[in-house]
């Protein structure tokens, strides 16, 4: 498992300056942010903020257009494959092969990762998810929880130092909830840094130690949960998170709109 590394200072993700446009279609603009090890950080925003966007950067699976992302001091531009060995991205529809079956899924990754003990920990990962019964099943015979759960487990597998979440509880039931929120607790515990994208804005509260919220590509707002309430603190009270997120990102888009009126002729 993996050591905690709270002594240094040293992020583990770094992004800097990152923008993606595809064609004149600007994705995410100047977005700076570090996670350190430990930190479970929460990125959220409306539909087409760029939440996406930034966690595939991050994982290598598209370049940016302009700035450095870096995992663990890895540039993921121009160390893909030794940036990819120390992460794990778990999307919000994991693409599993439908013929493999559960124990065949945790084999193959702990080839290509070369885990040791890796019929050890498969199993130990198996059971803590409720899967060790389901071994022997492949993924089409799978509900939607159990997939998720076996892209978790699959994920889990190598100990990445980096791990990131793009809304990792759908499909799951009360107890699936628990259970993954709880072994996300206990990797940033272990030393991991994690990134949760999600909707679920009690989720993100309740489980995340920072809050990043962006807005058509922008950062609205970067930091702890404690600095984002003493922003928005009303008449000396504190409010939630999302009446939070409906301030921000609603009066930004109700400018919007009322610039665009002024534009239109």
């Amino acid at each position: 498992m993996l050591q905690a590394n709270q002594n240094s200072p040293a992020p583990l993700i770094d992004v800097c300056q990152f923008e993606k446009f595809y064609d004149r279609v600007i994705a995410v603009r100047e977005l700076s942010f570090h996670v350190k090890p430990g930190q479970i950080f929460g990125l959220v925003g409306p539909n087409g903020a760029g939440k996406t966007t930034t966690l595939k950067a991050l994982s290598g699976m598209i370049p940016p257009t302009r700035g450095t992302l870096t995992v663990g001091g890895l540039d993921v531009v121009e160390h893909p494959v030794q940036a990819k060995r120390i992460l794990s991205y778990i999307p919000d529809d994991p693409q599993l092969f439908s013929e493999l079956t559960v124990s065949e899924h945790l084999a193959f990754i702990a080839s290509v990762y070369q885990v040791e003990d890796a019929n050890e920990k498969a199993t130990e990962l198996l059971k803590e998810f409720e899967l060790f019964e389901k071994r022997h099943a492949t993924a089409r015979d799978l509900s939607r929880g159990m997939r998720q759960k076996l892209a978790i487990c699959c994920a889990y597998l190598h100990d990445p130092q980096v791990i990131l979440f793009d809304e990792p509880l759908t499909g799951l039931d009360p107890h699936g909830i628990r259970k993954v929120k709880q072994t996300i607790r206990d990797r940033a515990a272990a030393g991991a840094a994690v990134i949760i994208s999600s909707h679920l804005l009690a989720v993100v509260e309740d489980l995340c130690t920072d809050i990043l919220i962006l807005e058509s590509g922008r950062d609205c707002f970067c930091g702890t949960f404690e600095d984002l309430r003493a922003e928005y603190r009303e008449d000396g009270h504190e409010t939630d998170l999302e009446r939070i997120f409906f301030l921000v990102t609603g009066v930004r888009e109700e400018v919007a709109r009322q610039v665009a009126s002024l534009e239109t002729p």
